[in-house]
């Protein structure tokens, strides 16, 4: 049982996943010589052809005027530069000032697109002094080729199945469906593509934008899994930064048996001040009394797993998705609202609003066609952490897990749980926890927030300690906090490390 789909920035009022083209242009920036072999050199000598973004996304898609976007050749295998080559979307809004140079923006995942990530900052200072630059990760969104594992009709059908039960029966069923997962993702993939998705490629994609882009040194901001990218590439190339922002931090180090646990934990605290909010309220649809906020939402949550709610379009809502839809929510206290109408639809026997909810998380259009968020993310994942393969240490973790959100504890516990889809994975690891080594790497900051539900803020802590880093701390129920519209504090004194280089003071607390 894992917390694994959560893994992503999903605030669901501002969820934008977009993609964007490109048309040639005149205008490029002077060429910045790599720290490559000679081979690689042609990577770093490309001029991107800057044009509209118009082509690449979809009828949702929107961009500022001014927004260009295009894409850059980076080889599939790093260790066979001469082979096959992968496309990386890229997008760009010029500085409208004195220039610094650019900015490059991750919004986390693993795969998430971020084209859109080129709009952060418009209303500052930000917008005047750089660049503003966002790239979908090879395998992702307008990058080519896709990662690509199920069908929109697979992927409704997997949502629609009732939730396998912790029997030995339960638990092969479920053990089968990861088996035909991963092979739906070799035989629509490659394990070509597969084995080099992860963080090791990505942030040698990430040097070559630099390169292409006319920068000698990066400026990057990350979020959720957009610090590990950070601090990867702060290892690879510590020469090679001028400014990174880590914000919601990944532990570089952290037991891979445990993070779920640890996000479980806090998805719960989340969930409490969710609750200790709501029942302050005469219509909380959780009751007046916070001491029974968990058994009142056990109650709405828990016929699901016999009976799906009913919903208009037909498809209903089943557990998991009601247990997605909630948690999507429980990212920001911005949507603790929507959640509330969510549960209280809910207890009057509808499911509309928490499908809606799932269906935004899990990539769904109106249409009925998903992106592809959801097979990156596992085939990322996969080769970005060992695999879990031991039963016991699955048995333990499961019980660990309901432990720790209770309000995520299902009720069907055995004592025993399926192996994790990783164990399964049609090529070995690439990455894996280790301590970070960046010597000669500037100062840096990193953003960790007390009550963040996805990455707990004794990541941030362990991460800042490692990489010699300013430690911003945010007081707050919220997932990341720069730029997100509701941290002043925040904003300025990173938007200070940014543009001029000063390091935030020591011990900075928001909030």
């Amino acid at each position: 049982m894992s917390l694994s789909r959560s893994g992503r920035i999903a605030t669901v009022l501002a969820l934008v996943l977009v993609a964007a083209a490109c048309s040639t242009s005149k205008n490029h920036p002077r060429h910045i010589t790599a720290p490559s072999t000679a081979v690689l050199q042609k990577y770093y000598d490309q001029i991107p052809q800057w044009g509209s973004c118009a082509s690449f996304g979809d009828a949702s898609t929107k961009f500022p005027e001014g927004t260009q976007c295009a894409r850059i050749a980076v080889p599939i295998d790093y260790d066979k530069p001469e082979g096959a080559t992968a496309q990386i979307a890229i997008s760009r809004i010029k500085a409208t000032g004195p220039r610094i140079g650019s900015l490059l923006f991750n919004p986390g995942g693993p795969g998430q697109a971020g084209l859109w990530m080129a709009t952060q900052g418009q209303d500052t200072p930000l917008a005047q002094r750089f660049d503003r630059i966002g790239f979908d990760p090879r395998g992702v969104g307008a990058s080519t080729p896709l990662i690509h594992c199920l069908t929109a009709e697979q992927w409704d059908h997997q949502r629609a199945e009732p939730p396998k039960d912790y029997s030995p029966a339960g638990i092969a069923a479920a053990e089968q469906e990861d088996r035909d997962f991963a092979g739906h993702c070799t035989e629509k993939s490659g394990n070509e593509l597969l084995a080099h998705v992860g963080t090791r490629e990505v942030v040698r994609d990430m040097d070559i934008i630099r390169g292409v882009l006319g920068d000698e040194k990066l400026n990057y901001v990350g979020y959720s899994y957009g610090t590990r990218l950070g601090y990867s590439y702060a290892e690879k190339f510590p020469g090679k930064v001028r400014a990174m922002v880590l914000d919601g931090a990944l532990d570089p180090d952290d037991d891979p048996a445990k993070e779920p646990v640890e996000q479980a934990a806090g998805f719960q605290k989340a969930f409490d001040a969710y609750a200790a909010s709501c029942t302050g309220k005469p219509q909380c649809p959780l009751g007046q009394d916070p001491a029974q906020a968990v058994a009142r939402f056990r109650a709405l949550v828990g016929p699901l797993w016999e009976h799906a709610a009913s919903t208009q379009d037909g498809r209903g809502l089943t557990y998991g998705d009601a247990i997605t839809g909630v948690q999507n929510t429980l990212y920001a206290e911005d949507n603790w609202n929507v959640l509330s109408a969510g549960l209280a639809q809910l207890a009057g026997g509808q499911g509309d609003i928490l499908l809606q909810l799932a269906d935004l998380y899990d990539g769904r259009s109106k249409d009925g066609t998903y992106d592809n968020s959801q097979d990156a993310f596992m085939s990322i994942h996969c080769v970005d952490e060992p695999a879990i393969k031991k039963r016991d240490e699955t048995d333990k973790q499961d019980a660990e897990f309901r432990k720790a959100a209770p309000f995520l504890d299902d009720g069907h516990a055995s004592g025993h749980a399926p192996l994790e889809m990783c164990a399964f994975w049609p090529v070995p690891n690439s990455s894996g926890p280790h301590n970070i080594s960046a010597p000669g790497l500037p100062k840096t900051v990193v953003v960790s927030t007390t009550a963040d539900p996805a990455t707990p803020y004794e990541a941030g802590v362990k991460l800042a300690r490692q990489m010699g880093a300013s430690l911003i701390t945010n007081k707050g129920t919220r997932h990341t906090a720069f730029l997100s519209g509701g941290v002043p504090c925040v904003d300025k004194a990173v938007l200070g490390y940014l543009i001029d280089l000063t390091s935030p003071p020591d011990g900075l607390t928001c909030g």
